[in-house]
């Protein structure tokens, strides 16, 4: 049994369509009855959950990457390299905090990935000399800013409560500071003053330099950065790497989850000649 677009509750009519609504309503429903009224509905446990449609996601092959990579350039080239390279989220990549950056172990530290989880996933050997060069940048940044008067970062939670002066260290800084600095409308831990602060680069700048650089690389493909983690996963496999090593490089809860990219790998068709082939 499930909900329909028009489902009658004592009167109530709920109109649902996609399954996280329907599921909404469900606990909707239930929460009124049970909470609010103290009416038990025993045959609402009939009503199953709305799952949401699998859906293939993009890949790129491998020339295609590096098609894409060579149209892109500067600070959002080196976030797709990266994003490429680790299969880490946009956001995540935007996060880091230089000291999360391994580099004598090779390794990026994600701190709070989705889920409020951390993990660890690889530093490509091909990005440490770029990263190294970006971290110059940044610390250069960050010593005008604090010449300034400036160069204190935002923590997460009460961090900057804890730790005195932690916010001016160069350990929190980011990896990919904004080039401008812009009031930060959350006030300060200790002193609940708006400060100007250097904040991560956008999203939406890394965004349109990939769609631009799909275009100009003519991939006949919708391309975004999340396209890249997905072909990171995939061309793992394709590699002969274990799925459970792809699933912890990637942050995945269940391994269900990471198997939707087994669909996807390069086997021409599932690897299946057709009968036309064979004539």
């Amino acid at each position: 049994m499930g909900l329909n677009n028009a489902d009658f509750f004592g009167g109530l009519t709920i109109k649902v369509s996609r399954p996280p609504s329907q599921n909404q309503a469900k606990a909707a429903i239930l929460y009124l009855y049970k909470q609010v009224l103290g009416v038990d509905l025993p045959w609402l446990d009939d009503v199953v959950q709305a799952k949401t449609p699998r859906r293939l996601p993009v890949v790129l092959t491998a020339t295609e990457v590096r098609t894409l990579l060579l149209h892109m350039q500067g600070t959002t080239g080196l976030i797709a390299q990266l994003l490429y390279g680790t299969g880490i989220r946009l956001l995540e990549a935007l996060r880091l905090r230089v000291k999360e950056v391994g580099f004598a172990r090779r390794e990026i530290v994600i701190r709070e990935g989705k889920g409020n989880k951390d993990r660890i996933t690889v530093l490509p050997e091909n990005l440490i000399g770029p990263l190294q060069q970006q971290l110059q940048k940044a610390r250069a940044l960050h010593e005008k800013d604090v010449e300034a008067g400036f160069g204190r970062v935002h923590l997460p939670h009460a961090l900057a409560v804890k730790y005195a002066h932690a916010d001016r260290s160069w350990a929190w800084q980011w990896v990919f500071p904004s080039p401008v600095r812009s009031v930060d409308p959350r006030p300060d831990a200790v002193t609940g003053a708006l400060l100007e602060r250097r904040h991560h680069v956008y999203p939406e700048s890394v965004q349109r330099a990939v769609r631009e650089a799909a275009r100009l690389a003519q991939i006949d493909k919708p391309v975004s950065p999340h396209v890249l983690r997905h072909s990171f996963a995939t061309h793992l496999l394709q590699a002969g790497y274990d799925i459970r090593t792809v699933q912890e490089l990637l942050g995945h809860a269940d391994v269900s989850t990471t198997m939707i990219y087994t669909h996807v790998l390069n086997k021409g068709g599932r690897g299946v000649l057709s009968p036309l082939d064979a004539l």
